[in-house]
């Protein structure tokens, strides 16, 4: 198997370990989207389709000499898999990849069926366990509630606590933004659990299917990351990274990201289904039924021959794969476009601007204006706020 010169590689695998959720967040892009494949699929995947994953995983990484991947267990909610199920695949991803490449596993749950027994399993394999939580309960349970209909909040906090006695295994919460929500209090509650990160995450939409405003007028997405911004930068004391704006921070001053939502490095992360089948961006469900989908299968495919799928070409040629006013953009290399399934239309697939353009440009420039005013030299291509 020879190499791909000039082609990045895969790095981050996301497995779909479970196609089942115990809630029902009402934005949901597996279960409540356009694209309802999800829901038949197997409820799991199969140790069969793990082993294959882990040795594909690791013909890979050989191939391209890789000195670590990230294995990310996913869903759905990926706890609905049993423990003695995903202890199972957990050995087998770990023993079907080389010794001389590390696996760093991680973990994105709910956090309402976290227990020490769980939390006993990710000691024995290292596994970072993120939790998604909206907000305080009147915030989270606008979206999160159960399949019943009832408040999922105080079963995510109790999660969130015991993961908490465990800090080395806690990787951090994750919200969707909500503009109904207050972002101070939103921030400030989800810090008072003391994560080492905080990811917020815009709402999916596309140019066919916008995401909600009351003022089309208003960036209200980038002032409310603002005040997200402005909170955080007003207690010292707080120890966690807001990752959206620390990477917009990181970008405005040069550096090369490798995020999926923002800069112009090459995305390197790739989906397994848990029926073995391959995708690029899951997300991209919320665009339109089977835009997800590569047409490709473990059992019949390399990662390497997955690599340059007609789907995937603007990962290996980001700038000219943006429409022509995002090329011409100064704030390009901090906001690279935005996210794909925000760029989304009928009329010109994904040479549109994102959908979040006008919040992103608030943000990224409030941002630029906070650490010119800290005596930061930004890097030269960023241009100042007019």
């Amino acid at each position: 198997m020879t190499r791909h010169e000039g082609v990045v590689p895969f790095r981050t695998f996301i497995l779909k370990v479970a196609n089942r959720c115990n809630i029902d967040c009402d934005y949901c892009f597996v279960f409540n989207s356009k694209d309802q494949v999800a829901r038949h699929l197997p409820a799991r995947m199969d140790v069969d389709v793990a082993r294959v994953a882990a040795r594909r995983i690791g013909e890979h990484a050989r191939v391209h000499r890789l000195s670590a991947v990230h294995v990310v267990l996913h869903g759905g909610e990926p706890l609905l898999a049993g423990i003695r199920h995903i202890a199972d695949i957990l050995g087998i991803i770990r023993d079907g990849i080389p010794a001389d490449t590390e696996v760093r596993f991680e973990l994105q749950t709910n956090g309402t069926l976290l227990s020490e027994t769980w939390l006993d399993l990710f000691e024995q394999y290292e596994v970072a366990v993120g939790v998604s939580l909206d907000g305080p309960p009147t915030a989270n349970d606008r979206h999160r509630l159960t399949l019943a209909g009832r408040s999922s909040a105080a079963s995510a906090v109790h999660g969130i606590e015991l993961l908490r006695t465990r800090p080395h295994l806690f990787a951090g919460l994750l919200a969707v933004v909500d503009l109904a929500n207050d972002p101070v209090e939103v921030h400030d509650y989800l810090a008072s659990f003391e994560p080492p990160a905080i990811d917020f995450n815009l709402p999916h939409g596309t140019h066919d299917d916008p995401p909600y405003r009351t003022d089309p007028d208003v960036p209200e997405y980038g002032l409310w990351m603002s005040r997200v911004y402005d909170a955080w930068l007003a207690h010292p004391e707080y120890q966690h990274s807001v990752r959206m704006l620390e990477d917009i921070v990181a970008l405005s001053s040069g550096v090369r990201s490798s995020v999926e939502t923002l800069g112009l490095a090459p995305p390197t992360s790739v989906v397994i289904e848990s029926d073995g089948a391959i995708e690029g961006v899951d997300t991209l469900r919320a665009v339109e039924e089977g835009e997800s989908a590569l047409g490709r299968h473990l059992a019949g495919y390399s990662f390497d021959q997955v690599l340059n799928h007609p789907k995937l070409l603007h990962r290996q040629d980001v700038v000219n794969s943006l429409a022509a006013e995002c090329q011409r953009c100064p704030l390009l290399e901090v906001c690279g476009g935005g996210y794909l399934p925000h760029r989304f239309s009928t009329g010109r697939g994904y040479r549109n601007p994102s959908v979040y353009c006008a919040d992103l440009q608030h943000l990224i420039r409030h941002v630029q204006g906070s650490l010119r005013e800290y005596g930061w030299n930004l890097h030269e291509s960023v241009a100042p706020a007019p």
